[in-house]
Parts: C-alpha cells; sequence; structure tokens
C-alpha cells in the first residue's frame, strides 16, 4: 500500500481579507460577479453572457489535479465582508514562470482590493516561481495600475482574444521577476 502526500492549499493572509484556495461552495457567488458583463468583458476567458454551468465547470476543473491553473479567492469574511471578492490565478508555464490572472467583482472596484490581492500572492509566490506573467486589456488602465504598482515592468504590446466581446483585443504585457 502507498500512501500519498497530502499538501495543505496555501492560504494567503492580508490586513482585510485572505486569499484561500477555491472551493465548489464559490461557484455561485462566483457566477453571480462572473455574469456581469463590466467583468466578463475584462477577461479572456470569461463569456457573456455567462451559460449555464460554465462556472461549476471552471470550479471542477480549478480543483482538479490535472489543473494547469491554482486560483484562489479573495475572501473578506475577516473584516465582515463577502466571502467572495473577487477571483487571482496563477497559470502554469514552463522554464519556472506564471501568468497572473485577476477580477474583482465590482462592489470592491477602486478599493485598493486588487493591488493588495497582487501584492499578497506575489509575494507569497506559492508556486516558487522565477517570472510572474501578466496582461491587461488597454482599455482597462486600471488593471495597468495594479500590476505596476505591484512591481511589474511593462515589457510591450499584443493581442488577446475576449470570449465575452468575441473579437481580438489590443493588450499590454507585464512582468515581475522574483528569483
Amino acid at each position: 500500500m502507498e500512501l500519498e502526500t497530502v499538501i495543505e492549499p496555501l492560504v494567503v493572509e492580508t490586513e482585510r481579507f485572505i486569499l484561500r484556495p477555491l472551493r465548489q461552495s464559490d461557484a455561485g457567488l462566483m457566477a453571480f460577479y462572473a455574469a456581469d458583463e463590466r467583468v466578463a468583458s475584462m477577461t479572456t476567458s470569461i463569456p457573456h453572457p455567462l451559460p449555464p454551468g460554465a462556472t461549476e465547470a471552471y470550479v471542477t476543473q480549478a480543483l482538479s489535479d490535472e489543473r494547469a491553473e491554482d486560483v484562489w479567492v479573495m475572501d473578506a469574511t475577516k473584516s465582515s465582508g463577502a466571502e467572495l471578492m473577487g477571483v487571482i490565478s496563477l497559470k502554469r508555464m514552463d522554464r519556472n514562470q506564471s501568468e497572473l490572472g485577476y477580477w474583482v467583482a465590482p462592489p470592491a472596484w477602486n478599493t485598493g482590493l486588487a493591488s493588495e490581492a497582487v501584492r499578497a500572492l506575489v509575494d507569497a509566490n506559492p508556486l516558487g516561481n522565477a517570472t510572474i506573467f501578466a496582461s491587461v486589456f488597454q482599455d482597462n488602465p486600471a488593471s495597468a495600475r495594479v500590476l505596476v504598482n505591484c512591481g511589474f515592468d511593462y515589457i510591450g504590446d499584443a493581442e488577446a482574444f475576449s470570449v465575452a466581446r468575441n473579437a481580438k483585443v489590443a493588450t499590454w504585457t507585464y512582468l515581475k521577476t522574483l528569483a
């Protein structure tokens, strides 16, 4: 008989909230916010309108042992806030690199939540990355400011397909070297 080592998921604590691993029970609030066109249209992967079962499928994949992306929830219950204020993730790449992605629920916009979450996750560096990349749509300067404020360096323009917009969208690409 072979025993597997169970590794406890990383929880990152900030002053106002915790970043905790995604749970099945997060699907409802996640679907509520992801269905908002303002949220979906600033991501590459959230469709709008949000089809039934899409969020549950995302959560199931994010919890799978074969996942390529590690997902945390911005949970503000420790300061009497909502259980899900946003989502932040690291998509694994080769050569000890990851791509950072995040979205914040509209009620928490312009509160510094995104900057606090990005800074906390990058400082914790749960995957031991040497480099973390991120890109934002050029019509979302608030997300660009988050990355710059967290020490990311601009490296160039590109484009990415947005499922919600059904179009290619111009992006700014950033990187942060950690090692």
